[in-house]
Order: structure tokens, then C-alpha cells, then sequence
């Protein structure tokens, strides 16, 4: 398994001390977002955020003390110091975003930012 075409779109980034994984929003999932559009979602890093914060609550509640957010408007960003932690995360959320039913019932538990 190639780890970083595993999570494409989503990309890898590595530093001394820590390690995150990004997202360009605007293209990938949008339709999701202009389901909830009328509520303010527009499917941006803030947005991306929210869901991925409903993703680890329901389906990786081990990982939620290890990875933080650090949305932007363009971008989605989650980090850790812990890479084998966040690699996790990376893997399983691409998993459930590519899962239409899943990913579009823990939206709707997500709430904006």
C-alpha cells in the first residue's frame, strides 16, 4: 500500500516534531457541503474541520486526545506529534469519505465552526 495515493487528495506533510495532513478544499466532496448549504456550510477547512471532529468522536475515539485541527478557509489541516496516530486517522477518514452513506450521516452531526 502506497500510504500517500492511499489518501490522495488528502497530503502528508512531516516536520522535526510534528506531522499533518491537508486538504485544498473546493473540489473534493463538495457536494456534501452544498447539501447543508443553506445552513452556512461551504465546504471549507473550517467546515472539513467539523466533520472530521463528528469522525473522530464517533469512529476513532482513541485518536482524539493525539490529533488537533488547524483549519483555514482554502485548507484542512489536522497535526500530531504522534505519526503512527495521525497516519491512522488519515487512512480511516479517507475511508469514510469515500463511504457516501457514512460520511454523509456524520454530517449531519457536524456543526459549524
Amino acid at each position: 500500500m502506497n500510504f500517500k495515493e492511499t489518501i490522495k487528495p488528502f497530503f502528508w506533510n512531516e516536520y522535526s516534531n510534528s506531522f499533518s495532513l491537508c486538504l485544498n478544499v473546493g473540489e473534493y466532496k463538495n457536494e456534501l457541503f452544498q447539501k447543508r448549504s443553506d445552513e452556512g456550510f461551504e465546504g471549507n477547512g473550517y467546515d472539513w474541520a467539523s466533520l472530521a471532529r463528528v469522525f473522530l468522536m464517533e469512529k476513532k475515539p482513541l485518536l482524539e486526545e493525539t490529533i488537533k485541527f488547524d483549519p483555514e478557509g482554502s485548507m484542512f489541516c489536522a497535526y500530531s506529534s504522534k505519526k503512527e496516530a495521525l497516519k491512522e486517522f488519515a487512512i480511516s477518514f479517507k475511508s469514510a469519505c469515500e463511504n457516501d452513506t457514512l460520511i454523509h450521516d456524520l454530517f449531519l452531526k457536524a456543526e459549524l465552526d
